[in-house]
């Protein structure tokens, strides 16, 4: 199975996403997603994890960056999706999932 680089933004479909984890203060991880117009249904979570980083204006706190999971998806493929907590840019304050990788070639 071939690991291929994404790093795209994916569209989470309305009204999917786990109120649990929110609940937690975690972003819900959408049951569903749209990338490169099509629709992808969340199987399995296989893998779960979180990146931090230091303060940006010099404190000495860490700050929670990005909400990471490995899942499968319906038709098999394996993928690396996360969640970025604080937006790249004001242009994409919308953009704060993304694909990072798929583990198989048949997807597209």
């Amino acid at each position: 199975m071939a690991q291929e680089f994404v790093s795209e933004p994916i569209t989470p479909v309305v009204a999917t996403a786990d109120a649990g984890g929110m609940t937690r203060g975690e972003p819900g991880l959408p049951g569903r997603f749209r990338w490169r117009h099509r629709e992808f249904a969340v199987s399995e979570v296989l893998k779960v994890w979180k990146e931090d980083g230091p303060c940006r204006s010099g404190g000495n706190e860490k700050y929670l960056r990005k909400h990471w999971y490995t899942i499968r998806v319906d038709d098999g493929s394996e993928m690396t999706i996360y969640f970025d907590r604080q937006a790249r840019s004001a242009s994409q304050a919308k953009r704060r999932w993304w694909l990072y990788t798929v583990n198989d070639s048949g997807h597209a």
